[in-house]
């Protein structure tokens, strides 16, 4: 199957890898991929062939969130609209989140945004130990709504506080401490770390893989899923906010945002 944002691609094991493939646009997500994410998810999940999934991407970054171009888009169409683009990320996040398949994650460059939420659907992560991390909507007026249920649940209240409203850069070694990242190495190691992981997999009985995933996920409490609506509807209306409309339309500018201009007055 062709993609046009991704690839994906299945070796002899029946270990599907699903690798972003906009690296010109550090593989931040838009409209397209969003789908098509949804898509091929939705396809390794159905096929009972399928025994590990990798995610994974190209050129240097890993994600760098939500494509600038596609966030603008949503600010100018009517309530209806945005609540279906919103939903439509959270409902691909939900649907990797949910998949009865192990789901491991291949990170390095950097993870941005929406990067953070793909990463927080994955069952275990091993990073290239330079990558950085952030949650950078608050600088443009928004905030981390649809993927919000998704990281709060993985990193956990505490550490989500530290990183949600602020913008700033954490490490791999911060993840590391939360728990999101199992494992850290060197760029030049990454492959075989995965490999070390989808070997241990393999070893297991698909059947009780499956399942054991899912009640390890039952008995973690409700599906952050569920909170969809509810984040849906968070971004929508921030969206709809004049902080939203002056942050998006300064950096598409290169001008400053006006309260930044006021705190550096202050």
């Amino acid at each position: 199957m062709t993609y046009e944002t991704i690839h994906l691609h299945v070796d002899a094991r029946n270990v599907a890898t699903v690798t972003l493939a906009r690296p010109d646009k550090h593989n931040a997500m838009n409209a397209t991929m969003i789908s098509e994410l949804t898509e091929v998810a939705e396809l390794l999940a159905t096929d009972p062939a399928i025994r590990v999934a990798v995610l994974a991407a190209e050129g240097k970054t890993f994600c760098a969130g939500g494509d600038l171009g596609w966030m603008r888009a949503q600010a100018e169409k009517d309530r209806a609209g945005k609540l279906a683009e919103a939903t439509s990320l959270a409902r691909m996040l939900g649907t990797w989140n949910a998949m009865p398949k192990p789901v491991i994650g291949r990170v390095h460059g950097a993870a941005y945004g929406g990067g953070l939420g793909l990463i927080a659907v994955c069952d275990i992560v091993v990073a290239d130990e330079a990558t950085q991390f952030a949650l950078t909507e608050t600088r443009l007026g928004l905030i981390p709504a649809t993927i919000g249920p998704f990281v709060v649940k993985r990193l956990g209240e505490a550490f989500a506080r530290q990183v949600f409203f602020n913008a700033k850069p954490f490490s791999a070694a911060f993840l590391i401490q939360a728990g999101l990242i199992a494992r850290t190495c060197r760029h030049g190691d990454l492959d075989a770390a995965i490999e070390e992981e989808v070997v241990a997999i393999l070893q297991c009985a698909p059947g009780a893989v499956s399942e054991a995933k899912a009640l390890c996920r039952k008995l973690a409490g409700p599906d952050p899923a569920d909170a969809g609506e509810l984040s849906a509807t968070a971004l929508a209306d921030r969206w709809e906010t004049q902080e939203a409309q002056d942050g998006i339309a300064a950096f598409f500018a290169k001008e400053t945002p006006s309260w930044r201009r006021e705190s550096a007055n202050g």
